[in-house]
């Protein structure tokens, strides 16, 4: 009768170690898993800061050309303003500022040319955001 516990005594702890034995195996590959994404994950984590920093230097220097450029655009079509007591031509009162066309053309140049300005820097911010990897 010792004999036959013995034997399965024996035969659980054979049982018993081979699922120790099964489960140690995976749990070392799986704490080699964790380790090797845990590297990648911040490896990841600093290759997106650069590129943040980099798109950030990239908008700063762009928001800065944009604002010269706009600064520019307005200051040459302030130049343009009709000026109504320099003319040399009299007896016909000028029309209302909002129809006066030729108070209306410089403005609307001056527009133009600012938009214009806005979407070439934005055509350049999206070009330089995509060249960022």
């Amino acid at each position: 009768m010792n004999l036959l516990y013995a034997k399965i005594v024996g035969g659980f702890v054979c049982v018993l170690g081979i699922f120790f034995a099964g489960w140690h195996v995976r749990d070392v590959d799986f704490t080699a898993y964790k380790a090797k994404v845990e590297a990648i994950a911040k490896t990841q984590e600093a290759k997106n800061e650069s590129i943040q920093k980099q798109q950030d230097l990239v908008t700063r220097g762009i928001t800065n050309e944009y604002e010269a450029k706009l600064a520019a655009v307005k200051s040459f079509y302030s130049r343009m303003q009709f000026n109504p007591s320099g003319s040399s031509v009299s007896g016909i009162s000028p029309a209302p500022k909002g129809t006066d066309a030729e108070t209306a053309y410089p403005i609307l140049a001056g527009q133009c040319a600012a938009t214009t300005a806005q979407l070439t820097s934005l055509q350049s911010w999206v070009n330089a955001q995509i060249g960022i990897k």
